[in-house]
């Protein structure tokens, strides 16, 4: 990191729609206010929620013996930001590109999990990106990466992403405020505190258990699919290990689509091409996916039952902060 007595402090936080980029520059106003530092907040939307992200810029200035008030940048200044936050995978990519992130002063803070581009999920075949390169990319690009999966860490803790980098942020030590400050600018503003404690909570530990590991690229662990036993052990008995987790994933979303005699068909249909595949991959690998797709094909009566399910509107509760009393329009 650059020297900062006498310059302000760049942060750079790139976040889709929903991920709580904003309410995190909020947090750090209120961290910094509090301490008595000269703080300017600005945000460049993007496109849409998955097309673009939007980019928040916080500069931060230390309080000093002058009258002189600083004049702060509006927005990040390639080559110039000390901190930059990626909510998701590619938008880290998409700051390096940009020359947010430089291996001389830089602090990459990003998660590792993907919101997949509308061009990624339409394509006939396999279309992600390959994520290894952008982490490949921002272990060169970066004076200090950090790195790992804090959506599934924010998921289990009930709240959103926006908490574990807070925390994450705060665990690095990078800013001169105490842990204490961090949570004091959660519980002011007010919605979600316990969720989003825990979560800040969690992502300050990580940090305290990867010390030492500028690049912290292990997730938690996945929790298991839920199925029944009896389909779990068919897997487990019929199919190769390089095989059993993308069928579990099948099977899963065939008795979520109906039941498990359903499950069981989609079992029996992909049984032959395991078979002729030998090792299990990669025939049977793709079948597996394009048949999971087709037999749980989702049209209109699909949606309208995702939709209407109590437990969506559970999460959208939680994930806006809504209080039993609140009448909530989705």
């Amino acid at each position: 990191m650059a020297a900062m007595s006498e310059q302000p402090i760049s942060i750079a936080i790139t976040a889709l729609g929903g991920q709580g980029g904003g309410v995190l520059a909020d947090w750090l106003l209120q961290v910094a206010e509090g301490a008595g530092w000269t703080v300017q907040t600005t945000s460049v939307p993007g496109v849409a929620q998955r097309t673009g992200a939007t980019v928040y810029n916080v500069a931060l200035f230390p309080p000093g013996d002058t009258d002189r008030a600083p004049v702060l940048g509006l927005i990040p200044v390639p080559g110039d930001v000390d901190v930059c936050i990626a909510a998701e995978l590619m938008e880290a990519g998409r700051a390096i590109q940009r020359g947010f992130v430089t291996p001389d002063r830089t602090l990459l803070i990003t998660a590792t999990h993907r919101d997949y581009a509308i061009d990624e999920k339409s394509a006939l075949g396999d279309g992600r990106r390959d994520g290894d390169a952008v982490l490949d990319a921002a272990k060169l690009a970066a004076q200090q990466l950090v790195a790992f999966d804090m959506e599934m860490l924010a998921r289990h803790h009930g709240s959103v992403i926006s908490a574990v980098l807070f925390g994450v942020l705060a665990g690095t030590g990078v800013l001169p405020f105490e842990r204490a400050d961090f949570e004091t600018a959660i519980r002011q503003a007010g919605k979600g505190v316990d969720a989003s404690l825990a979560a800040f909570a969690a992502g300050f530990a990580h940090m305290a258990e990867s010390a030492g590991d500028p690049v912290a690229t292990a997730p938690p662990e996945p929790e298991g699919t839920a199925l029944p036993t009896s389909l779990r052990e068919q897997i487990t008995a019929t199919y190769p290990e390089a095989l059993r987790e993308r069928v579990a994933l099948g099977v899963a979303r065939m008795v979520d689509y109906q039941d498990e005699e359903y499950a069981a068909l989609y079992l029996e249909r992909l049984e032959p091409f395991v078979d002729l595949a030998g090792d299990g991959t990669p025939l049977a690998s793709e079948v597996a996916r394009h048949l999971a797709l087709w037999m749980a094909f989702e049209d209109t009566f699909r949606v309208a039952d995702l939709k209407s399910r109590p437990e969506r509107m559970a999460r959208i509760r939680t994930e806006v902060g809504a209080t039993p009393d609140q009448l909530l329009h989705v």
